[in-house]
């Protein structure tokens, strides 16, 4: 491919995600070429394939690299995939205090996902006290922003009255949204809230949505919670549940 064309390519971070959903290898190459031109959102997502190995040869250390690069030029996401990669050990030596740092950081920044990440490891104490208040007030923030993970479990702080005073209806407020958001473990809350109602195949509905893009985690324990269900609709789903985790766990 001609250089010049790619140069007029490469308008920004939108665009070149587009071209990665086109075709990851040219977009690879377009992404290379402005990273070292100096393209913040392309330093970013070369961060990214690096560490995905999408349309270039994975490489979770120089993924490291580049996402510092483009942390250290003010990029959020940058910033919170430095965090990503300390909590997980991708690339780098795990450090749960230094993913809490970036993910922070990045947090003031403004960032949902940084939220997200950061309340995570205060919840659990990980890399940080553990401080629930804390917690709760950053997944309220990152909800706020439109973070549908964030809404979940801010669901589930308002279910329980932990750390604030309880609230059904809030607490279904916020699952409804996690699921018409996207996020599987908000499409299971937002179907048990259905349930209770005798919304029985309105659930089903939900529950078949969680079960195409749940994790395996995911699907084995909310498959065993399915089976204590006292709508026999609602345990049959824990056999198709119980098969989707064996697929997805061979």
């Amino acid at each position: 491919m001609d250089v010049r064309l790619r140069r007029k390519e490469v308008l920004d971070g939108e665009r070149l995600k587009a071209m990665l959903d086109e075709s990851p290898a040219r977009a690879a190459q377009a992404i290379l070429l402005a990273a070292g031109e100096g393209v913040l959102d392309a330093q970013a997502l070369l961060g990214q394939i690096l560490l995905d190995g999408q349309g270039i040869a994975r490489d979770p250390v120089l993924a490291v690299r580049w996402f510092d690069i483009a942390a250290r030029r003010g990029h959020p996401m940058a910033r919170n995939m430095l965090g990503r990669c300390h909590e997980h050990g991708w690339g780098c030596v795990a450090d749960a205090s230094v993913a809490a740092r970036h993910y922070r950081q990045a947090a003031e920044a403004g960032l949902d996902w940084a939220m997200y990440n950061y309340a995570n490891l205060l919840a659990t104490g990980r890399g940080v006290p553990r401080d629930q208040a804390q917690a709760l007030s950053l997944y309220r923030r990152a909800a706020e922003l439109g973070h549908a993970k964030s809404m979940n479990l801010l669901g589930r702080y308002l279910e329980d009255g932990c750390f604030c005073p309880a609230d059904p209806l809030a607490a279904a407020r916020w699952y409804r949204r996690s699921a018409e958001g996207g996020d599987f473990r908000g499409q299971f809350s937002h179907a048990a809230v259905l349930a209770g109602e005798g919304l029985i195949d309105e659930a089903l509905g939900w529950l078949r949505k969680a079960l195409a893009t749940g994790n395996v985690n995911f699907l084995r324990v909310s498959g065993e919670s399915l089976l204590q269900a006292p709508h026999p609709e609602i345990r049959a789903m824990a056999h198709v549940y119980r098969l989707r985790f064996l697929q997805l766990n061979q």
